[in-house]
């Protein structure tokens, strides 16, 4: 039985996103009694799983909490799923950037409506602690990836994400 966190993710994520699908690959099928498939999350909004745990951190935190601005700090993938997340319910999005990012992904934040703000060098740390000062100095919502406690139950409705896939496996085996 899934966690009661898992099944209201499934519920909220329900509201916004398609399941994904499932398409066999029986070329990495080692024997005739294996199904091998692959889950193209690249299809979702944003073009990675990414966005089922920013949707259901910011839905989730927008029940607790009057906020209706997000930061984050990020080098794609999870800045897109917040931009994303934010325009979906309403909120303001503000994404910290490395100042040397990809520019693909930074057009793909910026047509999602967030406002980018482009710090530190060649790596994450300086975008993180602008971000981190950003959301103390004017009250947004810090929605980080690596620590949020609500984010991981949105991939782990569709055992995308391994930390999503970990989370869920410990709640089934601390219930049995």
């Amino acid at each position: 039985m899934l966690d009661p966190v898992f099944q209201a993710a499934r519920r909220v994520l329900s509201q916004y996103l398609p399941q994904t699908r499932l398409v066999a690959a029986p070329s990495l099928q080692t024997s005739s009694e294996q199904k091998i498939y692959l889950k193209l999350e690249g299809e979702l909004p944003t073009g990675s799983f990414k966005v089922r745990g920013a949707i259901y951190a910011l839905s989730t935190h927008q029940q607790t909490s009057g906020t209706r601005e997000v930061v984050a700090s990020s080098t794609g993938n999870h800045g897109a799923a917040v931009a994303y997340a934010a325009q979906l319910l309403g909120w303001k999005a503000r994404i910290f950037l490395p100042e040397k990012n990809n520019p693909v992904k930074r057009n793909n934040i910026a047509r999602l409506g967030a406002i980018i703000e482009d710090r530190g060098a060649i790596d994450l740390a300086g975008a993180f602690e602008a971000a981190a000062d950003y959301s103390q100095r004017m009250g947004a919502f810090f929605l980080n990836d690596a620590t949020d406690p609500d984010l991981p139950a949105g991939p782990g409705t569709d055992t995308a994400l391994i930390r999503g896939v970990a989370s869920a496996a410990k709640q089934i085996f601390l219930v049995t």
